[in-house]
């Protein structure tokens, strides 16, 4: 079952094991409140006495003060001695209170902050870096990285703003429910009269809210997405002069979030206040009952009115916390249903039990009737061939024929639907999944650096390797000279996608990169696409040097890439249609000779090469 189609139930139910993990931090922090609990209680308490006393020292024939515990102060005490010892009393509590507060808040922060987030965090990017490939394709990078950062919040909300909190309501109402009943029980009841219909509204407003905080995040998803795509693609924006109505298409979703946030604000603004003013009616019913019985004489001022009114006070308080724990329980809720879809997306592409870690491929790869789709048409149909250790296959045909597709089943980005994908003869599913990829270097067709130095970048599939080797590498894709020319050379730090290099320039990293695994099978995904004839002409070696040895495949439009292929497979709405040699099939009728007569797929560039 899909989180989405899970009930709040259970929504609440996985909370509570993530809460159960961290459940000694969590008794830490209810202890601490309870400590917190019980001295304001004291405090009121002996507040209470305090006015007693002073109104049985300055009322003659006012009741004495109610002593707890049977205590009862010296009787040579004067009554300023009796109330320093109290307004002593209220003091160091006062300090121990702020004290326990301290530690409490803290404690806290380090639950929920220091280890809840930090560790959900590191759950859903371990469980991304696992995900096969279908899920990125069906889920924007946006809303990825708001699962990441902004709903494991709400989720921590959950820990700290819900579970915690109500914990503590049921606690606190208990003990001052319990102490107002041991004061005056008729009263009590009286006071409290309104409290089932506070549970009503709060019940109420909580189904209200939750469909509008499931709408939001979708809003905020979009908000990001758009701010995303902005800044990857801030050339193409300012190229085409459009910054203005970027601004303007920013600022509709921006106030799309705001106005539909406005109205969770006005739903929270009318729940509160009513809330609050049912509370406030407790304190009218004890005006007027509890000064009837304390003029009656029937009821004490200090520790009877005074405290009641002070416990009361907290229990109105506690009871308007429903309108702030059910506003965060919903935001909590949306908020998880999102980071569960991430967590219980299963895993496609994964290794089977007793698979086999293949040391070091020879690089026969053979195809077997091989189908694959995405949910709805085929992409890729009956799909059979082989190819020998060392040779090199050339991918060709149309945008959407499945070229790209069809190289990404033999590090296993995907599972074929039907037939197999064989290397050396053992389907790709037996092989472990880690030993497979350090078998294959890719190199695609807008590679992608890191920020981080230029040795780092070349070393990323082999982050042991020494120096040595990564100028092996680098010389071998042709780059060695332009690193040498960098400021620091191959300690230089890269900006975000290499900026400041040419596409030349990270393309031959890449190379590098890819190269220096020292690869059985070599993946090139149109590596020259983005690149003029000059800076391709520059590749060249570095691409030859890459090749030799090594089964290729090697998606290409370029005749002179082609050209280097032992066989080329043309492809065509997800079938293989012609097989052969470039010089063969520029002889034989068909859509591969059409191509290179007319630029209908190939640009009329490479045609005239």
């Amino acid at each position: 079952m899909t989180p989405a189609a899970l009930s709040d139930g259970a929504i609440i139910r996985r909370l509570l094991g993530i809460a159960w993990h961290y459940r000694w931090g969590c008794l830490k922090v209810l202890l601490l409140q309870l400590v917190l609990l019980g001295l304001g209680v004291a405090v009121v308490v002996l507040t209470g006495l305090g006015i007693d006393a002073l109104r049985s020292a300055v009322q003659p024939g006012a009741p004495a003060p109610r002593w707890p515990l049977g205590w009862q102060p010296p009787g040579g005490w004067s009554p300023m001695g009796v109330i320093s010892l109290l307004a002593l009393g209220v003091f160091l509590l006062s300090l121990l209170r702020a004290g326990v507060d301290y530690t409490y808040r803290l404690s806290v922060d380090r639950l929920v902050q220091a280890r809840l987030v930090v560790h959900l965090r590191g759950d859903i990017y371990e469980k991304l870096q696992r995900l096969a490939f279908r899920f990125f394709d069906a889920n924007a990078s946006s809303t990825i990285i708001n699962r990441v950062t902004g709903d494991v919040q709400g989720v921590r909300m959950f820990l700290d703003q819900v579970l915690l909190q109500t914990v503590m309501l049921v606690f606190s109402v208990g003990i001052y429910l319990a102490y107002m009943f041991s004061l005056h029980v008729p009263l009590t009841l009286a006071c409290l009269a309104s409290t089932p219909l506070m549970a009503y509204l709060a019940i109420r407003f909580s189904r209200q809210v939750q469909p509008a905080y499931q709408e939001n995040r979708r809003r905020v998803d979009a908000m990001v997405q758009c701010l995303s795509e902005n800044v990857k693609g801030v050339e193409v924006v300012k190229a085409f002069a459009r910054e203005g109505d970027e601004r303007a298409r920013f600022e509709a979703l921006n106030n799309d979030v705001f106005d539909q946030k406005e109205g969770i604000f006005r739903s929270i603004a009318r729940f509160t206040p009513t809330i609050s003013f049912l509370s406030q009616l407790n304190l009218v019913v004890l005006l007027l009952y509890g000064g009837w019985l304390v003029i009656e004489g029937r009821f004490p001022l200090g520790a009877g009115l005074v405290a009641f009114a002070a416990l009361l006070q907290q229990f109105a308080t506690q009871i308007s916390n429903l309108s702030t724990i059910t506003n965060s329980l919903q935001e909590s809720l949306s908020s998880a249903r999102r980071v569960f879809e991430v967590l219980d997306t299963p895993v496609a592409v994964q290794n089977r039990p007793g698979a086999l870690a293949l040391a070091r491929a020879r690089g026969e790869v053979r195809f077997e009737e091989v189908w694959f789709d995405h949910g709805v048409d085929p992409v890729l149909r009956d799909i059979s061939f082989t190819v020998r250790p060392g040779q090199r296959i050339a991918i060709f045909g149309p945008t959407g024929s499945g070229k790209s597709l069809l190289m990404s089943l033999i590090p296993r980005f995907y599972d074929p639907t039907a037939g197999r994908v064989l290397l050396d003869g053992h389907d790709l599913r037996e092989l472990d999944l880690d030993a497979l990829r350090r078998n294959v270097g890719m190199v695609f067709q807008e590679s992608f650096l890191f920020s981080a130095s230029v040795a780092a970048n070349i070393a990323f599939g082999h982050p042991e390797a020494t120096r040595e080797q990564v100028e092996r590498a680098a010389r071998a894709a042709a780059a060695h000279d332009f690193i040498s020319a960098l400021p620091d050379g191959y300690d230089t730090l890269l900006g975000e996608g290499g900026v400041g290099l040419s596409g030349g320039q990270r393309q031959r990293l890449a190379i590098a990169r890819a190269i220096l695994l020292e690869p059985s099978l070599l993946l090139l995904d149109d590596p020259t696409a983005a690149l003029d004839a000059g800076t391709e002409h520059e590749i060249a070696e570095a691409l030859e040097s890459a090749m030799r040895g090594r089964t290729t495949f090697l998606v290409a439009h370029r005749v002179s890439l082609l050209r280097r292929a032992d066989l080329i497979l043309v492809l065509d709405e997800g079938r293989i249609v012609q097989t052969g040699t470039h010089e063969a099939l520029c002889r034989q009728p068909g859509p591969y000779a059409e191509a290179m007569q007319t630029s209908h797929w190939a640009p009329s560039a490479e045609v005239a090469r």
